[in-house]
């Protein structure tokens, strides 16, 4: 044989076709067709398996798996060939795909593996994943059902398994990517975590989110209770943990994709259709005391079905949305007339915080749509932390890099206005007025009563309300939107049919 010819060996001809056999084989394993009775019991509950939701969510064909052949840390206790078919990629599925074409993340936990509790290798898989997110720069969508840490892993040293890094590396994850975490049914204890490190939180009605569940609690001492007592919905939703609740799992893939597309291509220069911007000519009551629901405004600002509302039930009386106006992607933040006037309670200034740290994270433009009487007052709003709270929105407010446009609707009054724009009427890019807005330092009759409180107190009884009647009107009219644009308080005093092409040309100049 010469030294140049190619050596043959028929014997290992068959080896690449047999490990490609076994490949396939074990991959199989991994799929949902492989364990079509758990399956099937799962869609009779109404659900879906870890594997359609991902499939509803990314492109055709763009999953890109990491760790499929993970088997659970047990095998001292439990046959290879059980675990193999028992607890498929141990319980976390995940990769990178796109979405509508946006490169992204997935990770889920697979609650048909041992409840979607979390193994010791699917923290390794979690963490290999999350560090490739990091340095990938990827959105990065995490479904986090599950009943939290799982014990019978012994395959591996442990004590306290207090050096697992998952949840330092989701936290470090914050501002860096955007982080969206869906809930349904029972997600517990480290799942639990994963979900509220995320920037956002989409749920359904099933879901039940809980530091510890049934089991944590009792060995805790604490008492006995069902799983759907601790931390259900109509708590979570209440007290701001929820973002969005969605009636199913496909309506939840259908708000991720939503957001998701919100960071995508921000910017859509043709801009987008809307409402007829004249209608917000006659949105607002004639009688300027009169409550009225703020959410039409927003639609009527925003593109066609674009707005996505955020913690609509916690601190009703702020709304708070992510949405497109002419294309562009944007926050949109609101006082609530309907609740307490729209003043801003303590709730109310953290959910503003939270908010605009949201958008600054996430390199949103901020619209603000203002029609406040200032922050909640007296020893009952003091007793809830409002100081802290209001001055964090206020902070929150001030430092925001991202362009911020200021909308005086109707009343902008003291510190609770200034709040809402930044921490100024001059600190937006541009603060607008609406023809009947009226601002001052604090509500006018109040103004009135504290300016003349001597006076009045000097008063014959029958005319001291006649005398703040009087002066409230006359502080009414200096108060007028047309003369603090005068005095240059704010920038302009416009036509509500003018406001989304204002909000739109000053996003786009600020680049």
């Amino acid at each position: 044989m010469g030294e140049d010819e190619p050596v043959t060996d028929d014997s290992t001809a068959e080896t690449p076709a047999h490990g490609l056999t076994e490949v396939l084989a074990r991959r199989f394993l991994t799929t949902d067709d492989a364990r079509a009775d758990k399956v099937a019991r799962w869609h009779a509950k109404g659900r879906r398996t870890a594997r359609e939701n991902i499939a509803d969510l990314v492109d055709a064909d763009s999953f890109v798996e990491y760790g499929r052949f993970v088997t659970a840390a047990q095998e001292q206790r439990r046959p290879l060939a059980e675990l193999v078919v028992e607890a498929p990629a141990d319980g976390i599925i995940g990769g990178t795909a796109t979405v509508d074409g946006v490169p992204c993340a997935v990770l889920s936990y697979d609650y048909l593996v041992m409840a979607g509790t979390q193994g010791m290798r699917g923290h390794r898989k979690s963490d290999r994943l999350i560090e490739v997110v990091g340095r990938m720069g990827l959105p990065t969508v995490f479904f986090t059902e599950g009943g939290g840490g799982r014990p019978g892993d012994v395959d591996l040293p442990l004590v306290s398994a207090l050096d697992v890094g998952s949840f330092a590396l989701w936290g470090e994850l914050q501002g860096v990517v955007p982080r969206i975490a869906v809930v349904s049914g029972r997600c517990f204890a480290g799942n639990a975590v994963i979900a509220g490190c995320a920037d956002l939180r989409i749920a359904t009605p099933d879901a039940n989110l809980g530091m510890a569940g049934p089991a944590m609690i009792a060995g805790g001492g604490l008492g006995h209770f069902a799983a759907e007592d601790i931390g259900p919905v109509s708590d979570q939703a209440a007290n701001g943990v929820l973002d969005v609740v969605v009636d199913d799992e496909a309506a939840a893939v259908d708000v991720v994709r939503r957001l998701l597309g919100l960071l995508h291509d921000p910017d859509l220069g043709a801009g987008g259709p809307g409402a007829d911007p004249a209608a917000l000519r006659t949105m607002l009551p004639e009688n300027d005391r009169e409550a009225f629901d703020v959410r039409p405004v927003v639609e009527a600002l925003a593109d066609d079905d674009s707005v996505v509302w955020l913690r609509d039930a916690w601190a009703p009386e702020l709304v708070t949305a992510l949405a497109r106006i002419d294309g562009l992607a944007v926050g949109i933040v609101a006082n609530q007339s309907t609740v307490l006037a729209g003043a801003l309670t303590a709730d109310a200034s953290t959910k503003a915080a939270d908010f605009l740290d949201l958008c600054e994270r996430w390199r949103l433009p901020v619209v603000s749509l203002v029609d406040t009487p200032g922050f909640m007052v007296g020893p009952d709003a003091e007793r809830t932390g409002l100081v802290r709270e209001a001055s964090r929105m206020v902070t929150a407010g001030a430092r925001l890099t991202t362009p911020l446009v200021g909308i005086v609707l109707r009343r902008g009054y003291g510190l609770g206005a200034q709040a809402m724009l930044g921490g100024s009427t001059h600190r937006p890019l541009l603060t607008v007025a609406w023809p009947d807005a009226h601002l001052g330092a604090m509500g006018l009759e109040g103004a009135v009563r504290l300016a003349l409180a001597h006076e009045l107190a000097a008063l014959p009884e029958d005319e001291r309300e006649a005398t703040v009647v009087r002066h409230t009107a006359e502080l009414r009219e200096h108060a007028k939107a047309l003369n603090a644009a005068r005095v240059f308080e704010i920038d302009d005093v416009v036509d509500p049919a003018e406001t989304r092409a204002l909000v739109a040309a000053t996003i786009r100049r600020a680049g």
